[in-house]
């Protein structure tokens, strides 16, 4: 099954966060665990990750004016973006973002139903765990809990393409490498394996 938007939109961001200003904050955040830091300097690195993939985004403190009510959060989602071309002043979004910094799997998995409630060509969760190993085991349970739960009509008619990033701490010493790793979401089996 080809994933190519989440493909190009997770290479697109390893280069955003190799040299976003705010990546030497991400990474010291990852490593002490302050989630509340790594959400904020994550939060910098999605927009400008939107913006080089030539969309336009919003969330907390990006602000842009293409919908006629102009907010920082859309539908209740911590990043949300959009086309910039065209005529019509409602818009659907191109991709939608929850940046979960949780350490409850139930927390996450809340997340990523959000995200699959949405009309997108794209949804990424992104969630934080300490070691990289527990990265794997959330995914896991993120398939069993929340993606399984569609039945297989629901999945096979799911638009667009869904991202699972899991942030670490795990291998300080090759940041961005390491730190995240991506997990795509297939439809035909209803889980997510490695992208």
């Amino acid at each position: 099954m080809a994933h190519a938007l989440a493909e190009r939109w997770f290479a697109k961001f390893m280069e955003t966060v190799r040299g976003h200003e705010a990546s030497g904050l991400l990474r010291d955040a990852a490593i002490r665990a302050q989630l509340g830091d790594w959400t904020r300097a994550l939060t910098s690195v999605v927009v400008a990750t939107c913006e080089a993939m030539e969309w336009k985004g919003a969330a907390k403190g990006h602000k842009p004016s293409l919908l006629p009510v102009s907010r920082q959060e859309y539908l209740g989602l911590d990043a949300i973006a959009f086309e910039p071309v065209g005529e019509r002043h409602w818009r659907f979004p191109v991709a939608v973002f929850e940046l979960e910094n949780s350490v409850t799997d139930d927390r996450v998995a809340y997340s990523l139903w959000k995200v699959l409630c949405i009309r997108a060509q794209l949804r990424v969760v992104f969630c934080y765990r300490e070691d990289g190993a527990e990265g794997a085991k959330l995914v896991r349970h993120l398939s069993a809990e929340a993606a399984q739960a569609m039945e297989l009509p629901e999945r096979a008619a799911l638009l667009g393409e869904t991202l699972v990033v899991v942030g670490s701490r795990s291998e300080s010493k090759t940041f961005p490498y390491g730190f995240f790793k991506d997990w795509i979401y297939d439809t035909n089996v209803g889980r997510f394996g490695r992208a």
